[in-house]
């Protein structure tokens, strides 16, 4: 596989939980699934735009990671190289919460969080 082929799989992986992030702040009551299941069934409101800041910040991690990966906005080339171990960070922070979750389902989220990690490594060592 070529970095170009682990920034897509990336950006297919964190579309999945910006995704899951939208139901969670439109009122979809999976919250059992996320936050450590503190709040099972559907998200408080404030919650709801916890979910949604999530949204954006995915975005900019998955947008970080394409860059990188030199399949957008090539600009941004010299910012990504160095934003792209943060990216690595926190996806390493999240597999490691995603595995030690007390939520039996969260715990779903860790594989995906651990393929997102390899593949941001995959591309930041390009």
């Amino acid at each position: 596989m070529t970095e170009i082929h682990f920034a897509i799989t990336n950006a297919i992986l964190t579309g999945v939980v910006i995704l899951f992030q939208f139901c969670l702040s439109i009122g979809l009551p999976w919250g059992a699934a996320s936050m450590g299941g503190k709040y099972p069934g559907v998200y408080p409101k404030k919650m709801r735009i916890v979910a949604l800041v999530n949204m954006i910040i995915l975005t900019i991690l998955m947008m970080i990671v394409l860059v990188n990966a030199g399949l957008i906005l090539p600009q941004f080339m010299s910012f990504s190289e160095i934003a792209i171990w943060f990216v690595v960070v926190f996806y390493a922070i999240g597999t490691v919460l995603n595995t030690i979750t007390p939520s039996k389902i969260e715990r779903i989220w860790a594989p995906v969080a651990a393929i997102q990690l390899i593949t941001t490594i995959m591309v930041a060592i390009k």
